[in-house]
């Protein structure tokens, strides 16, 4: 057989990296001849980088899948159903845990299969706090004492606007000519205001990685936060000095954890791949239940997989994380993935962070909001 390369892209961060070289290794030692290198970016710049231009340069592609809209117009990724594969797609379909198989599906097909999964849910240190609050009145009783931490640089502080609508039932994105409406965003940004005056300024500065950080390597410290993207790594034995234990995130009044925004990623193959069938089957192999709970997650990665989610043994590696958020995961928000939507959250994000930080009113936030949403939409 003639060698066999491809070159995959992902994201900086041990979670995103180490598990695709771990795979890799072991795929090629099972596949002589068959070689996958692997280059990382910063998550941002990672976010950033549009996925055709990607697909020029790689085989193999870890994407979001709010950009799934975007690539099915362009023909940039191949489609992952089709293929011969369609036993193994229905397995992955059952074992999505809530809406993360289907997300990467539009437009009937299938652009990529997931391998990661994550929404904002809670973290609290258990050598500072008993237990996670789970309503909105006790995380504000925290916060009063000074308590509380949680990421909102401009990304994140979209995706808690959009997770606490959604956890009141407020519809998002749904009016072709509103976001949300007045009433709703304006209640929205009323709590958001209210709780980040209570927070340390830097919470305006960092992301999910940094408050972790910060909770995690510090003995002076939050000692919780209500949402922020869950990271296993950071409830696993030796990974930061304080271990942190993760849990439901919060709702209000008695709404439960239900509406924070689906993150996490997938495996997407360009269209453009020499050798689709090898790409193929190392796709579904790291998407499969015994992958994902074995090698995938004891190398870093945090599971897409309900067959990780329900497995004993990773679950005792990391206090439980995945029994512990499950419910909020499984009653995730599927944001817009239509082509366009990329502008929007590009936009709000920063038209939202300014509103926290007092330099616009609310009424300015929602108009321009509406606009940017109108405009993605064009």
């Amino acid at each position: 057989m003639a060698e066999v390369q491809l070159r995959g892209m992902t994201w900086d961060h041990s979670r995103g990296y180490d598990p695709m070289l771990a795979t890799s290794a072991a795929y090629a030692a099972a596949h002589p001849g068959v070689t996958i290198t692997w280059e990382k970016r910063s998550l941002q710049a990672f976010a950033d980088l549009p996925i055709g231009a990607m697909s020029d340069s790689y085989d193999l592609m870890v994407i979001d899948h709010p950009h799934v809209g975007e690539v099915a117009r362009g023909g940039q990724l191949l489609a992952l159903d089709g293929q011969g594969r369609d036993t193994e797609l229905a397995a992955l379909a059952a074992g999505s845990v809530g809406q993360s198989h289907p997300s990467y599906a539009f437009d009937g097909r299938q652009w990529a299969l997931a391998i990661d999964t994550a929404t904002p849910v809670a973290c609290y240190r258990p050598d500072l706090l008993d237990h996670a609050p789970t309503r909105w009145d006790q995380v504000l009783d925290l916060a009063r004492q000074g308590q509380v931490g949680f990421a909102l640089i401009p990304i994140n502080a979209l995706m808690t606007f959009f997770g606490l609508a959604r956890n009141m039932g407020y519809a998002v994105a749904e009016d072709p000519d509103h976001l949300l409406s007045a009433d709703h965003g304006a209640h929205v940004l009323d709590l958001l205001r209210e709780i980040t005056a209570m927070l340390d300024p830097r919470c305006l500065t960092l992301d999910p990685i940094g408050i972790y950080e910060w909770m995690g390597r510090n003995g002076k410290a939050p000692a919780y936060s209500p949402f922020g993207y869950g990271y296993t790594n950071y409830s696993r034995p030796g990974y930061c000095t304080h271990p942190l234990v993760f849990a439901n995130a919060p709702g209000i009044g008695d709404n439960g954890p239900r509406g924070t925004v689906l993150g996490g990623t997938g495996i997407a193959i360009s269209a453009r791949c020499a050798h689709p069938d090898i790409a193929l089957d190392y796709a579904y192999w790291i998407a499969g239940d015994d992958c994902q709970k074995g090698l995938y997650f004891s190398s870093g990665g945090q599971p897409g997989h309900a067959a990780a989610w329900e497995d004993d043994a990773c679950n005792a590696a990391c206090r439980d994380f995945f029994r512990n958020t499950r419910a909020t995961l499984d009653r995730a928000w599927l944001r817009p993935r239509y082509d366009g939507y990329m502008r929007l959250q590009d936009q709000g994000g920063d038209i939202v962070h300014a509103c926290l930080r007092g330099e616009t009113t609310a009424e300015q936030a929602l108009a321009a909001l509406d606009a940017a949403y109108r405009e993605s939409r064009t």
